[in-house]
């Protein structure tokens, strides 16, 4: 049975946790960072980054600020377009898994030109994949495949302290994103679902995708 995430938004406080658990899960080395004026970093999901808590800081009308979280990660799409991109260059070069529904990209992916490689990811609709310049493969969240093949949890999901982040059968968690989405309703009138029959990472946002982030959503 497939699996799926639901990313409740509206419950994140940009701990980063989940960004550090999948560092250290993965065995990703550090990245140099510098203070850029906002109190996102790295900048950018990179090789060593496969998740990221994005941050949006913005002032209303009412002269309030906000602040929108977004934890950032690969969408494992239903129908992903990067598998039938790379297929057409390097079969096997990315693949779905067809029990976990888990999109990975594989040691076969070094084997892409760069050409190739970089329309991989310019096919991704949320801009995730990232290009290991010292491998040449692709990378990008797993799904914590070793993880969630053994009965576990993926670790961003184990980590989070405030529940933001749910992990299970498909089906089970379209239901829970539906009642979380009701209830985030009563309090944020905008609230809304991104992509859930497009997607296995279902992002609940509390308002329009603008004020989180450019890739937030597709449709």
């Amino acid at each position: 049975m497939p699996k799926a995430f639901l990313v409740d938004t509206t419950r994140c406080t940009a701990c980063r946790g989940c960004q550090i658990a999948c560092k250290e899960w993965h065995d990703l080395p550090a990245n140099e960072t510098k203070q850029r004026g906002s109190h996102q970093n790295p900048p950018d999901l990179n090789p060593n980054n496969l998740k990221i808590v994005r941050f949006n800081e913005r002032m209303t009308k009412e002269g309030v600020v906000v602040w929108n979280f977004f934890p950032d990660q690969c969408r494992h799409c239903v129908t992903p377009v990067c598998v039938d991109v790379a297929d057409m260059a390097v079969p096997g070069a990315m693949i779905k898994d067809k029990k976990t529904g888990a999109v990975l990209a594989t040691e076969k992916s070094a084997k892409l030109s760069p050409a190739d490689a970089k329309a991989v990811a310019e096919a991704c609709p949320y801009n995730i994949p990232r290009i290991d310049p010292k491998t040449k493969r692709i990378t990008k969240c797993d799904m914590c495949f070793d993880r969630v093949s053994a009965g576990m949890q993926p670790i961003c999901v184990k980590t989070c302290p405030t529940g933001t982040m749910v992990f299970g059968e498909r089906e089970e968690i379209l239901a829970v994103a539906e009642k979380r989405l009701a209830f985030a309703k009563e309090r944020f009138p905008k609230a809304h679902l991104v992509d859930m029959e497009d997607v296995s990472v279902i992002y609940l946002l509390a308002e329009e995708k603008e004020h989180y982030y450019e890739y937030a959503g597709f449709m």
